[in-house]
């Protein structure tokens, strides 16, 4: 029993948190109330959380090296030698044989974007992610993938393409925190950790978060500007200050509590965010369903 206690470890249950996005369409376009749409966006959301887990399981297998000599990652299954390597190819197989043909039989055109997303991965983990600017911009890409592949599976009729931008600047948001997190968490030896931190520095990374903080407010303001809700009605505004103060709290963990390494704990652990994004969730689905 250990060893599926290992293989589930290393699937990160924990950051299939991530693809929650591929409920955006399905919320932001009034269907959450519609059973079909529901269940095939949950089945979309099963097997995107799959295809997460055989990235993470080829990325481990990847970087077993340099996890080894990380203070935190050492502690992961493969790293760690609790699970073995063979262990590891044979989960791989299996999510590939599960994943792939689920994916195309639930809509093509998810299958494609799952199909392009662990590809995209792919080459993230083996190459880009060594290039400054790229890797974060490959990582916002996912997001972006996920909230596509939430469109594509139902047929939408509201879903404002401002929601594709704001997603794109708050994935980089989050990916730029993490990099920073990174570099104050392993200070002198980052880049022998990781090689693409030789590419920033604390003073580049704050005046890219800087930047990309005006920019994710703006665009999340201007889909509430443009919100189909009813002619006339920009109710959808009053969950601005809900996003104010989430961005802001990202900021303070990152800036003043050194948090940031793993965004998906800020979410499961800090009170003050969760009741930020409670209260914006639960804004969004009175303003979308109830009035």
């Amino acid at each position: 029993m250990q060893v599926f206690k290992f293989i589930l470890e290393t699937m990160r249950p924990k950051q299939w948190l991530k693809n929650v996005f591929v409920f955006a369409a399905l919320v932001f376009d009034g269907q959450l109330t519609n059973r079909n749409s529901l269940l095939v966006t949950s089945f979309a959301f099963i097997l995107f959380s799959l295809a997460s887990s055989l990235v993470y399981f080829i990325n481990d297998l990847a970087d077993i090296e340099k996890d080894r000599e990380h203070p935190e990652k050492k502690r992961r299954p493969l790293a760690s030698g609790s699970l073995s390597k063979s262990t590891a190819y044979i989960s791989i197989v299996g999510l590939s044989l599960l994943t792939f043909p689920a994916s195309f039989i639930l809509n093509v055109n998810f299958g494609l974007i799952i199909s392009g997303y662990v590809l995209l991965m792919l080459v993230y983990s083996l190459w880009l992610k060594h290039v400054p600017l790229i890797d974060v911009m490959i990582i916002s890409a996912g997001f972006v993938l996920r909230v596509a592949a939430g469109v594509v599976i139902i047929v939408t009729q509201r879903f404002s393409p401002w929601l594709f931008v704001a997603t794109t600047f708050l994935s980089l948001f989050i990916a730029l925190g993490k990099r920073r997190a990174e570099i104050q968490l392993l200070d002198n030896e980052a880049s022998s950790h990781r090689r693409v931190l030789e590419g920033y520095s604390l003073d580049l990374l704050d005046q890219f978060m800087t930047i990309i903080f005006s920019s994710t407010l703006m665009t999340y303001c201007l889909y509430t500007f443009s919100a189909e809700i009813k002619p006339g009605n920009y109710s959808m505004m009053l969950t601005i200050p809900f996003v104010i103060y989430a961005l802001f709290r990202y900021l303070y963990l990152i800036r003043m509590k050194n948090f940031g390494g793993a965004p998906e704990e800020i979410v499961l652990r800090d009170r003050p965010m969760q009741a930020a994004i409670g209260l914006w969730g639960l804004t969004v689905i009175l303003i979308l369903y109830i009035f």
